[in-house]
């Protein structure tokens, strides 16, 4: 941890606030990212912004505009104290290093034993028949359905590293967050009939 996120660590959590993330843009630029378990509203990034002012100028860091908001609706999980926290959500993550030939996964998280933690995988569904009974053209659609057709038979693909994949039937990623590139929730909007 740097010196100056350090300094405004301390400061939003004596504010009752967590800091989520801190970029250095260009034209020096100091965005801060900051949450709460309640939420983040206008008013909490106003508070946040001119006490970190006061407190960045007494520090004497470097930076030429402040700019506080939320981490929006696909906030960043970095800490374990954020993979706890949003267990039971959706989340997409990125593995540093492929496991069944991809990298990208998405999935319900939960927490699991020893410090680790697990994704529900989010599977999509086979693409539908094309006319003529095919799901796609060529090759790729060949190695498609035949492990496609693996996986419905319970066979679990072959795993890379350390995290483990589980058949097909409840197939969850199990991983350490030192196997994580990124990870960030999956935005829910939830939208009402207009009456």
């Amino acid at each position: 941890m740097t010196s100056t996120q350090a300094i405004i660590a301390r400061t939003l959590a004596a504010m009752g606030y967590e800091l989520v993330d801190l970029e250095h843009a260009a034209d020096g630029l100091l965005r801060v990212y900051i949450d709460a378990p309640a939420g983040i509203t206008l008013d909490d990034c106003e508070r946040v912004s001119r006490q970190l002012s006061h407190v960045l100028a007494v520090e004497d860091v470097d930076y030429a505009r402040l700019e506080v908001s939320s981490p929006g609706l696909d906030r960043p999980l970095k800490k374990a104290a954020d993979f706890e926290r949003f267990a039971g959500s959706q989340v997409a993550l990125r593995m540093r290093r492929a496991l069944e030939g991809r990298r990208n996964f998405e999935g319900v998280l939960t927490v699991e034993a020893d410090g680790q933690f697990g994704l529900e995988l989010v599977e999509r569904a086979p693409a539908p028949l094309r006319k003529g009974g095919r799901a796609g053209s060529g090759k790729s659609a060949a190695k498609g359905a035949a492990g496609r057709a693996g996986q419905a038979a319970g066979q679990a693909p072959k795993a890379h590293g350390h995290a483990e994949a589980v058949p097909a039937a409840g197939r969850k990623l199990v991983f350490s967050l030192d196997e994580i590139e990124r990870a960030r929730l999956v935005p829910e909007l939830k939208f009402q009939e207009a009456r």
